[in-house]
């Protein structure tokens, strides 16, 4: 549970919260400010290309279609998914984020990466899982974070950690060259990832003045500053264009 280290100030006009000993959980249960927003996108939507998997007959027939590749997916409402949207300047000098409880899962069924994008904590452990039974060789390209690689040859789980913040680090399988899956490595837990209505929410902060990125593997990163103080909400939409 989120906890304050000073106690709760009554101002005129609201409700100042102490930062000086700010700490954060993963559960979320510490009330305070909201960003939410929507990732949007203009342009054609691009046609992604779909992947043969005939080589591959037990995660081929996972699939009633053939499957496409997910570096750009639009939903149906005009919005992105998979955009990893995060704190990434703002946060008090004295904050400090408390030990993740629980682990984040990493599954690879039907050949692909579930998540396709991620979010987890410097230090929390990642559980890379082999759901299809067939062969897997999993290598991470990190820079700020050393890179490994390793092999899962049947069912089986994996945990690997990450020691340094770094967004992202890409993964991707040696043995299908179309499994790529990314990321995001924080100190922190104010990290979202759009999915199918393309929305997001950082929820828990304390008040402050924020830099706010929205990253996507094919159109890059994009900043927004907002301010927010107690248990308000603030909105910061994204666009991205095709190109």
């Amino acid at each position: 549970m989120r906890t304050l280290g000073m106690a709760v100030t009554l101002v005129a006009g609201g409700v100042a919260l102490g930062i000086a000993g700010w700490r954060s959980s993963a559960d979320g249960a510490q009330a305070g400010a909201t960003i939410s927003g929507t990732i949007k996108f203009t342009g054609t939507r691009p046609v992604m290309a779909k992947i043969d998997m005939s080589d591959e007959p037990v995660c081929k027939g996972k699939y009633q279609t053939a499957p496409t590749k997910e570096d750009v997916v639009v939903n149906a409402n005009g919005t992105l998914d998979n955009v990893f949207v995060y704190v990434k300047a703002g946060l008090p000098a004295t904050y400090r984020a408390a030990a993740a409880p629980t682990p984040v899962v990493l599954d690879q069924d039907g050949c692909r990466y579930l998540p396709h994008v991620l979010g987890i904590m410097v230090g929390q452990s990642l559980q890379i899982k082999n759901s299809d039974g067939i062969a897997h060789n999993i290598k991470a390209k990190g820079v700020k974070n050393r890179p490994f690689n390793i092999s899962q040859p049947t069912n089986m789980t994996t945990t690997r950690t990450f020691s340094a913040a770094e967004v992202m680090v890409g993964l991707e399988c040696s043995v299908h060259g179309w499994m790529k899956s990314w990321v995001g490595v924080l100190p922190h837990t104010f990290f979202a990832v759009s999915g199918n209505s393309g929305t997001f929410a950082i929820k828990g902060l304390p008040p402050g003045t924020y830099t706010i990125e929205a990253w996507h593997e094919r159109y890059g990163a994009q900043t927004a500053t907002v301010t927010v103080a107690g248990t308000q909400t603030k909105t910061a939409d994204f666009t991205f264009a095709a190109r």
